[in-house]
């Protein structure tokens, strides 16, 4: 009943939650000696989705490695986190709006 904007949507909370994951990951993993960070190639991973595909982790280069072999940039993750929330946000808000038309064309509302 959604149209297919609802269905591209739904897909793209679904990268969203496997990058929350990743970054949250990330996060727990920042005193892990050895711990090398992972991400989601975003845009790549969004296509991959709408063919079906589920998400893949690798790790990310080109970051300070600590003495430990650590390579976590709490500062990188806390702002991947906020992009990540403003991401979500879009994306429901979106959804919601979606549903809001639907439920009014049932109901009959002339709104």
């Amino acid at each position: 009943m959604l149209d297919p904007l609802a269905a591209r949507l739904e897909h793209y909370l679904d990268v969203v939650s496997a990058r929350q994951t990743l970054v949250a990951s990330n996060v727990a993993n920042a005193d892990t000696p050895g711990y090398k960070t992972k991400d989601l190639d975003f845009q790549m991973e969004f296509l991959s989705q709408i063919e079906g595909a589920a998400p893949r982790a690798v790790e990310v280069t080109g970051l300070k490695t600590k003495n430990d072999g650590n390579n976590v940039s709490l500062d990188r993750e806390a702002r991947l986190l906020a992009e990540n929330a403003l991401r979500f946000n879009v994306a429901s808000n979106l959804l919601r709006s979606q549903i809001r038309a639907i439920r009014s064309a049932i109901r009959g509302d002339s709104q």
